[in-house]
């Protein structure tokens, strides 16, 4: 006989409260070992969630975030925590139980219209920001998360000069930062080099595994174009296919005269204090 699980459904209430995760976050407003400001009590949350356990036994996983609605199928915790919740990278991820690696969930989250409405009015880096702060609610609600911020010293990329450096001045730097990115290749316009470094790290998380800090000492604002072929192993930046096309390390090296180098420094991770399962009801 076939037994369905129930799915957990939560319908969220349309009071704004503050969770103990979004009273954690926001990275750039948090300093060392200390928590971040709380998000403003009218932070827009979804308006419905669904969480269940994924039976399907498979290794990969899926997730979309169009119009308002986010569906994922088999994916990981740490996963959302890494690239919905609080844009970080693996090795910055802390603590926590070692299901976060192995139990997978299908999610379903699904904002109301106004919010929906409103994100369709941002630019890339505002939507982001709101939609984090969307999912570090979510997941204090669903899995009781709790985080705190702390600066370790670890392994990092130093962005630097390496040759005569190929950047283009910002055609209209009065109009921001905006940043495109898909599967080899990146564009920015308007970003300084501390912000080049920031998008590089979290469009290529993945990839890299280390966070990427702006030592070249240039300043002002930049248009930026990388094209690149993905490495699907682990990346080194001694390493190279000349016959797959230029990796991430040549191609800022052949496209913008910078490299990355390999070194050690301080780096803002993400503790995780508290998390549960989430319950069935």
């Amino acid at each position: 006989m076939l037994i369905r699980k129930p799915m957990l459904v939560i319908l969220a209430a349309s009071l704004h409260v503050v969770s103990l995760a979004q009273t954690a976050s926001q990275s750039s407003a948090a300093s060392s070992g200390t928590a971040a400001a709380p998000l403003a009590s009218s932070s827009p949350v979804f308006e419905v969630t669904i969480v269940k356990s994924s039976k399907s036994g498979e290794s990969g996983s899926h997730s979309s975030f169009q119009s308002g609605r986010f569906i994922a199928s088999n994916v990981l915790l740490k996963n959302i925590i890494q690239y919905q919740a609080y844009g970080v990278t693996e090795v910055q991820i802390v603590g926590g139980p070692k299901w976060l690696n192995s139990e997978r969930f299908d999610i379903e989250a699904k904002a109301d219209d106004a919010v929906t409405g409103q994100l369709r009015t941002l630019d890339r880096d505002q939507r982001r920001r709101l939609t984090e702060g969307m999912f570090q609610q979510l997941l204090a609600d669903r899995f009781k998360l709790a985080v705190h911020w702390e600066t370790r010293e670890l392994p990092i990329y130093a962005l630097v000069i390496a040759s005569k450096v190929a950047l283009q001045p910002a055609k209209q730097p009065e109009n921001g930062v905006h940043t495109s990115a898909n599967t080899g290749t990146f564009s920015a316009e308007g970003v300084t080099m501390t912000d080049l470094a920031r998008s590089l790290t979290q469009e290529l998380s993945r990839e890299l595994g280390r966070v990427i800090v702006d030592k070249t000492g240039i300043e002002g604002r930049y248009d930026v174009a990388l094209k690149w072929t993905p490495d699907e192993g682990q990346p080194s930046a001694d390493n190279g296919s000349v016959d797959a096309g230029p990796s991430i390390f040549t191609a800022i090296q052949e496209q913008l005269g910078l490299k990355l180098e390999s070194s050690k420094g301080p780096v803002r991770v993400l503790v995780i204090d508290h998390v549960e399962m989430p319950s069935e009801n």
